[in-house]
């Protein structure tokens, strides 16, 4: 009875003790994300202070923007004064970590909430990764491994700025690192409805969405890996519909980016990075051969792989294509991380499948197994942990904050005395030096610790049209400047130059920090203000938001695009008075070339006058009803005029209108291309909430007449 009775008896113990051994792979891929959050230094993260670093020490201004000024306008996305003489704010950039620190702002100090989200994809990718393991049909003890291997990944050194690792993060990718680990959660949901047949589920389409409003060059990446399961039974349905309700949910941002995007934000002109050891980096070398055998092992086993192939060979494909094809939009190297993160996870699951396949060779009860795959796996962590080097000191830098650097008494001393001075834009000479104080971009926060008078110079630097011009005049003020717009003929420490541009955009002071930049400012002979060892604040000559034109605008109809043709007539200095615009009324005369000599000289006088700047709103009062005006604010289709017509783009990046009132005001409005992303986000997410009450209502409906 015994012997007849004891399958029976060893299947239910099976049974019953499997869901407990699942407990050693969650208690691994915890102590992953332990491991991960110990490196980025934990005990600091909960510091209240301000995080520097790269260029997360300027990221904290956008969500304490979003905070206090775009939610309590009741926007999401809109404009700022804060960068660039005003730019678009989260329409080019990704919202969804930015939403997260403002909900963790309610019950958290803002830079405890900033921190905990920038390391919060990171700290999620062991389970991203074990989910897009185990949804590829892998069992779990292998599954359990290969995550952890690909996770391993994000510990990589030999790259800072491509995205996805923790140091990438520490410079300030921290929503590439959220979008990452999202985007394996996509794919593994939409493997797994292609498995199991499913078809279309809504679970796929929301992680896109997601994915997305985090960052772009990862959905990009992610939906060109889904193409191999459109081939899969329902796959069609699956894959397609993931990408219509991903694009349905972010509506309200993916819309504006869709429509907006071209025209309307700048070309850094990348300079696209090239040779083999960025392909195959040395840390990278012991896991290409361990990734083809754990290809090849899956492959045996029937596991989905073509999606992981996929970003196996695109990032790779990509990097070297845009080399040739020079599309200066995207930097190549972004790509890379995919091809890394696949290496890692293949290697991991032939790791994972050669321990679990030796340990049922030995033993085949459940218990070995799942402690085998726990030992392989943080045997894996351990060997990945042991190569890390920089990450904890960069860590300990970013989130020492502001507050906690040797020199924050010279920042906190320039902030006080710029705090004093009337309102104003502050241009400041660019300096790699200027890093002492936790990044080189620490004074792109002068509007952020003082009210009312923003850095000409931001980050997110493809946002605005305004920046070529700006990184024009840094180099212009600045002794070493970045000059990272590439192709532009940039004049350094030229401050007759300089002068001349910033009276365009109304900045109000220059602060210098070298000793050469401080020496060529007085010689010009501009008005010191105020001086703060090592900084020096100088009065700019004084200008308007808002001036009258002297000749009748132009409007440009060369060969050249306006923004070409906008460069090259912001370089010859004596013409910046003779306007050219990219429209205008039938009246102004129509150009092919920047010949200014034909141009109408137009009456001499004109007064403005109680011109007021706000976040969404320009207004001014005017004697000169009829005549142009140029508005010293970036142009944006978005801005609309009361008592005026326009605004009209103009060079080198800002507006003109022709009152037609004494009084004008300029609004930064929703267009149709806001209302209706908007619309299809709200309609949306209600048909979700509606079609799934109606679902749980026909279930319990379905299980009452079941119980009658």
């Amino acid at each position: 009875m015994t012997t007849s009775t004891s399958p029976e008896r060893n299947r239910a113990s099976a049974l019953l003790l499997r869901p407990d051994l699942r407990v050693i792979g969650w208690l691994v891929l915890a102590a992953g994300t332990v491991v991960v959050l110990g490196i980025m230094r934990f005990d600091l993260i909960l510091t209240a202070n301000t995080p520097t670093g790269g260029d997360m020490g300027a990221h904290v201004l956008v969500p304490a923007y979003l905070r206090d000024n775009l939610l309590a306008d009741g926007r999401l996305i809109g404009w700022s004064n804060d960068w660039y003489a005003g730019f678009p704010v989260l329409y080019f950039y990704f919202p969804l970590p930015a939403f997260a620190i403002v909900l963790l702002d309610v019950i958290l100090p803002y830079g405890v909430a900033f921190k905990l989200v920038t390391v919060a994809g990171l700290a999620a990718m062991p389970f991203a990764s074990y989910y897009l393991a185990r949804q590829m049909g892998l069992a779990r003890p292998v599954a359990l491994v290969g995550g952890i291997g690909g996770a391993t990944f994000i510990l990589m050194e030999s790259f800072t700025i491509f995205g996805g690792n923790t140091l990438s993060t520490m410079a300030g990718e921290y929503s590439f690192s959220w979008s990452f680990a999202l985007s394996l959660v996509y794919l593994g949901m939409l493997i797994r409805n292609t498995r199991e047949g499913r078809g279309f589920t809504v679970g796929p389409g929301v992680l896109l969405a997601l994915t997305a409003l985090s960052h772009l060059i990862t959905t990009m990446v992610i939906v060109v890996a889904s193409l191999p399961l459109l081939f899969r039974r329902t796959g069609w349905r699956a894959v397609v519909g993931s990408w219509g309700l991903g694009f349905a949910i972010s509506g309200f941002w993916a819309l504006p980016v869709l429509v907006r995007t071209f025209g309307l934000t700048t070309d850094m002109g990348w300079d696209p990075v090239r040779g083999i050891d960025n392909v195959f980096p040395r840390e990278l070398w012991p896991m290409v051969v361990l990734a083809a055998a754990g290809l090849v092992w899956a492959v045996s086993r029937r596991a989905t792989v073509g999606p992981a192939v996929v970003l196996m060979v695109v990032p790779v494909a990509g990097y070297y294509l845009i080399q040739y094809i020079d599309f200066t939009k995207l930097y190549n190297a972004r790509l890379l991380p995919y091809w890394y993160y696949a290496v890692y996870l293949f290697a991991g699951i032939a790791v994972g499948m050669a321990v679990t396949a030796v340990v049922r060779r030995m033993t085949a009860t459940p218990a070995a197994t799942w402690g085998a795959a726990a030992l392989a796996g943080a045997l894996l962590l351990t060997a990945a942990g042991l190569g890390i080097s920089k990450a904890p000191a960069w860590a300990k830098w970013n989130y020492t904050g502001y507050e906690g650097k040797d020199a924050f008494p010279e920042y906190q001393a320039l902030l006080e005395e710029i705090d004093r001075l009337p309102a104003g834009r502050v241009m400041w000479e660019a300096n790699r030096d200027l890093n002492k104080y936790g990044t080189p971009m620490a004074l792109m926060l002068t509007g952020y610790w003082s009210d009312g008078h923003p850095s000409m110079e931001g980050l997110l630097f493809e946002s605005s049209i305004t920046t070529p011009f700006h990184f024009l005049n840094a180099a212009e003020v600045s002794d070493r400047p970045s000059n990272p717009v590439r192709g532009l003929s940039y004049h350094t420490l030229d401050f007759e130059r300089a002068v001349a541009h910033l009276a365009l955009y109304d900045v109000a002071y220059y602060v210098s920090f070298t000793d050469r930049a401080t020496s060529e400012a007085a010689e010009y002979g501009l008005e010191v203000l105020a001086e703060t060892d090592p900084f020096t604040i100088y009065a700019l000559p004084e200008s308007s938001l808002v001036d009258v034109a002297r000749f009748v605008p132009a409007v440009w109809e060369g060969d050249l695009p306006f923004e070409d043709a906008a460069l090259e007539w912001y370089d010859d200095v004596t013409a910046l008075d003779h306007w050219v615009t990219a429209d205008g009324p039938g009246e102004w005369p129509r150009i092919t070339d920047l010949d200014s000599s034909r141009r109408s000289r137009l009456f001499e006088g004109g007064t403005v006058s109680d011109v007021v700047l706000e976040d969404h709103r320009i207004s001014f009062t005017t004697t000169a009803v009829g005549v142009p005006h140029l508005v010293k604010v970036s142009y944006f289709p978005n801005w609309t005029a009361a008592g005026a017509e326009g605004p009209y783009r103009a060079a080198p990046s800002l507006m003109v209108v022709v009152p037609t009132e004494e009084h004008v005001v300029l609004t930064f409005d929703n267009t149709w291309v806001e209302t209706w992303g908007m619309a299809l986000t709200v309609v949306t997410l209600l048909s979700m909430a509606g079609l799934g009450a109606w679902s749980r209502y026909r279930r319990k409906q379905a299980e009452a007449r079941a119980e009658a």
